[in-house]
């Protein structure tokens, strides 16, 4: 496509998160965005700011900006946009962890549907008259709902969530197509698999389970573990954005998807073999840590997206094989255990005290 969009200044919701962080530092390291960034973040457990300090300290105060914020506070949100003269929104901020929709969906209703509310209505604002931007929404393929044992979810699959979680998402891609058609506001949308890769918080599948073979615990895996979800590299995901974000077609989705469908119980053991090989361990050493546990409520069975639209319009693809991107994820986790301590010590929190008090 000839299109070829250009930002000033892009605002990153959710920031210091897995994804969101891994985003600025993606777009740092390319040679076509010499911009600013504006990360928004209001750190709840999972934002951690220890994930941007080389990004801090290289760019801090000229090209890169950080807010603590809460999405739903609608008149701080409004301010960031005027302040900063914000001309694009990278939104990644959301709670994202179906377990934890089960127990308290609340917050995932304020963070996911009022905070996105909030964030079209400044940009409506804002981009008025002669000053125009993009708003790209970050989703997820937990909308579609589940699949059987075969087909994919496509972009015109209709919304069928299963989860509280999925349905908050599902309100806010709503929501976000609805000012698209109704206030003409430029829009994208992508909806991308389950992401893996450096940073990502001990609560989901992946480092959840190498943490807890390097310390010996149990492996916990719902139900018969036969679930498949497709696995996609987190730079993948954030290359598959960028490339969105520039060349997009306003008010149109794109799937992104890793294509590497994988059974839950065989991608544990995948990662016993992985981690066991860097231990210099025999291969089935971990696996008898294993242990299957009660499904949880809507457990969707199967997950998987087709990504012919994003590849064809906007010469997308994926870098890495699912194998490639195991092996860097789980050097990274061994090669960061200062990071994975502070995280689960609370040892970031006298961080942020110490190096952000008077800023916040």
């Amino acid at each position: 496509m000839g299109l070829n969009r250009k930002f000033n200044t892009i605002l990153v919701t959710g920031g210091a998160g897995f994804i969101g962080s891994n985003f600025i530092r993606y777009l740092f390291n390319q040679p076509d965005f010499s911009g600013r960034i504006v990360n928004l973040d209001c750190l709840t457990y999972a934002g951690n700011l220890l994930n941007l300090v080389d990004i801090e300290q290289q760019y801090g105060g000229r090209r890169y900006f950080f807010e603590k914020v809460d999405i739903c506070d609608a008149s701080v949100v409004n301010r960031c946009f005027r302040e900063f003269k914000v001309d694009g929104v990278a939104h990644f901020a959301a709670e994202s962890h179906v377990d934890r929709s089960i127990t308290g969906p609340d917050a995932f209703i304020k963070t996911n549907i009022i905070g996105t509310y909030n964030l079209l209505q400044a940009a409506r604002d804002h981009w008025s008259g002669e000053v125009s931007g993009l708003f790209h929404h970050v989703s997820t393929d937990e909308v579609y709902g589940s699949l059987g044992e075969s087909g994919y979810f496509f972009e015109t699959t209709p919304y069928d969530p299963r989860s509280p979680y999925s349905a908050s998402k599902a309100s806010s891609d709503h929501l976000v197509s609805a000012w698209a058609h109704t206030f003409n506001l430029p829009v994208t949308i992508s909806n991308c698999t389950n992401n893996y890769g450096a940073y990502q918080f001990p609560e989901k599948l992946i480092p959840v389970m190498i943490l807890n073979i390097l310390n010996g615990q149990p492996l916990p895996v719902y139900g018969d573990g036969l679930n498949i979800r497709d696995w996609l590299y987190v730079d993948d995901h954030c290359s598959g954005i960028w490339s969105v974000m520039q060349k997009g077609r306003c008010g149109e989705t794109y799937n992104i998807g890793g294509e590497n469908e994988w059974t839950n119980i065989d991608l544990v053991h995948r990662l016993c073999e992985i981690v066991a090989g860097f231990l210099g361990k025999p291969k089935d050493s971990f696996k008898e840590l294993i242990s299957f546990v009660k499904d949880r409520p809507g457990h969707d069975r199967r997950y998987a997206i087709n990504c012919d639209k994003i590849k064809t319009e906007l010469c997308w693809t994926q870098s890495v094989t699912f194998a490639q991107g195991l092996e860097k994820t789980v050097a990274w986790y061994l090669d960061h255990q200062e990071w994975i301590e502070s995280v689960q010590t609370g040892e970031y929190r006298k961080w942020l005290d110490l190096n952000y008090s008077k800023r916040i």
